[in-house]
This record gives C-alpha cells, structure tokens and sequence, in this order.
C-alpha cells in the first residue's frame, strides 16, 4: 500500500521537510517561507550544553502544533515508545499508522530524523530519506515490531496529519510573529533540561565552544539546521513585505534583512574547522543580533496588530 506523490524536500530542518511534503500532497498553496515563518520554527534556536546534535529535535512542539493548524494540518501525536516498549504497545501504533494510510492520512515517524511514512507492505513501513541517500539515521523502511533498522537505541514518535481548514494570512503572521517573541522572552516553556532556546542557546553554544565541541558533528549539524530556519525566516518577511502596505513593508524588508545576515553566519559557525576564539566572536555577535531581531519584532507586530 503506497500513497502516492507524497514526499518531503530535502530539508536540513527534517520536520520541516515531513510538514512541506504533507502540504503539498494535500494541495494545500503555502510557500517554504510561509511553512517555516507560519509555523514558527524560522524563529526557533535550541542548543543542548554539550552541542549535541539532538538539538532541532529536543523541545516542547504544543505551540509549534497550534500554529501548524493556522497553515491548514491537524498533527496528532501517537505517543513516545522506546527499546522496551511491548510487542503489544507496538503493534497497536502500527495498527493505527495503517488505518490512518488505508484512509489516506500521511503519517511520519522521529527516531533521530524524521521520515514521512508514504505506505507499508507485508514486512514494515515505507519511509522518505528527506536526503535521498541512505544512511543509519534515514532508512528505507521499518520491519513491523522489532523495529531493527533503528537499532539498540529506540527513541521515536509517530504522528498523523490531517487537512483542515487553513487560517487567513492575517493570523497565520500575527501568530508567529507573537510565537517568535516569546520563544525567546519566556524560552524555558519550550525547552528541556540541558537545553536553551534563545538567547541563552548562545550562551550554551559558546559554552559548548570553550570546552572544545566546537570541532563536533552537533556544532556543524546545529548551523546547517538553524542557519536553514533563519534563511527562511528572511524570505517570510520579504513576502509579508511584498503582500501589505508602505507601513508595514518597510519593517518587513528590514527585519528580512536581519535574519538573512543571521543566517549567512550561523552558517560560518558551523564549520568544525574554525579557529575557537574567531567562532566564540561570531557567536556573541550573533547573540546581539538576535537580541535586537526580537525587539524590532516587538516594534513590528505594534504596526502589524494596528
């Protein structure tokens, strides 16, 4: 059983790659920049103490869930299961995922990536590689029950989406933009314990830094994935910028700015190789950056909300 012309673009940020894929096989019109602006996570930076790669995917998602909603999917979570869950707790949620597929639902699994499940057949599930390339973290499939392509370590969520109906764009905007300001205002109602949204995600960054996991796969890993979100956050400003007046437009374009300049550096600061005291440079100028990208969304959403 196969749904078709369902896949997910080759994201850095995989979750959003599963949500552009669900977008697009429902028909439903939204840019990449509307996706990751609308959603929020254009604006979302997490950073575990040690720099671990695990950080695009170790935080609280209720928000993000809402705010997916305004762009038209409905995402429900199937639960948490580990290397002990039962045989029974197992084959319940592959009960569910096929009934949910039999019906035309999209579904996806997190086990280190996340993977867009398009079928199954007698033996698993049929899962997208977000990069189109093999490798332990992004398999072909998922054998039913034992679950071996995830290996000794299981930590994995599956989740359902189904289309709704897709807010105007006035709320979609308005509801981000609130999102992006408190995602570092009230960061620790989104984080976990040995991770930092915001703000303090630099601090843990140039921590991580100076006790020498600036040269690790989590430190490139954590510029690719938030430089990507920070790329499109510039895009979704230069479209509200395009789609509303002079008032508005020029905060816009101005904000988009911002962000692009953001973006072009975390992607410096990914690279393992750069000199640690040049990179701890980068990073507290980032921090101000950020810094002031929140408090000119302050001064926006004032203009927007009028």
């Amino acid at each position: 059983m196969k749904i078709e012309n369902l896949g997910m673009p080759p994201f850095n940020t995989s979750l959003m790659g599963v949500l552009k894929g669900v977008l697009d096989f429902y028909d439903i019109k939204v840019s990449n920049a509307l996706a990751y602006g609308g959603s929020g996570h254009a604006f979302l930076i997490n950073i575990h103490e040690v720099i671990c790669p695990s950080g695009p995917y170790c935080w609280k998602y209720d928000e993000f869930f809402r705010l997916v909603r305004n762009l038209g999917i409905e995402i429900t979570d199937l639960g948490f299961f580990h290397s002990k869950s039962s045989l029974k707790e197992r084959a319940k949620v592959e009960q569910t995922i096929r009934d949910c597929l039999d019906n035309g639902l999209p579904c996806s699994v997190l086990n280190m990536e996340n993977q867009t499940i398009y079928g199954y057949d007698d033996n698993g599930f049929l899962l997208v590689q977000p990069w189109s390339a093999e490798c332990d973290a992004t398999p072909l499939t998922l054998t039913f029950e034992n679950w071996d392509e995830f290996g000794k370590e299981i930590h994995s969520n599956f989740y359902v989406f189904k289309k709704i109906t897709k807010k105007d764009e006035y709320t979609i905007f308005n509801d981000s933009i609130k999102y992006a300001i408190d995602l570092f205002r009230n960061p620790d109602k989104y984080n976990f314990d040995k991770y930092e949204i915001g703000l303090a995600a630099y601090d843990n960054w140039i921590r991580g830094v100076e006790q020498g996991h600036g040269s690790s796969h989590g430190n490139w890993w954590n510029g690719m994935v938030w430089s990507e979100c920070r790329h499109f956050a510039s895009e979704y400003f230069t479209e509200i910028a395009e789609k509303h007046g002079e008032d508005i437009s020029g905060s816009a374009q101005e904000l988009g700015l911002i962000y692009s300049d953001i973006s072009d550096m975390l992607r410096l600061v990914s690279d393992k190789e750069m000199d640690t005291k040049e990179k701890i440079g980068i990073l507290q100028k980032l921090k101000g950056k950020e810094e002031n990208a929140v408090k000119k969304l302050g001064s926006f959403i004032k203009i927007f909300d009028k």
